[in-house]
């Protein structure tokens, strides 16, 4: 179940937003519900690590590559940052 939060912002800013919210088609809360989702999403430690796994095992899978040669293909890495 959702639970409210209160906070206190500047007027002139609460307006702002209010008006790029409702030129997006959102109320206010959709969007600050968006913004503190994708904060929390990029400050996530292992969400980060999570999807540089992920980006790792497609790179590895679009270039043909297993586990059998990992290693060669880590080594090829690290030579051309070299």
């Amino acid at each position: 179940m959702a639970s409210q939060m209160i906070i206190r912002v500047e007027t002139s800013l609460k307006n702002k937003v209010s008006q790029l919210a409702k030129a997006e088609g959102k109320n206010l809360s959709e969007l600050v519900r968006e913004l503190l989702e994708k904060y929390t999403k990029e400050r996530d430690m292992s969400g980060y690590i999570d999807n540089i796994w992920d980006r790792i095992g497609r790179n590895l899978s679009q270039n043909k590559r297993s586990e059998a040669n990992i290693e060669e293909a880590i080594k090829q890495v690290r030579s051309k940052n070299d």
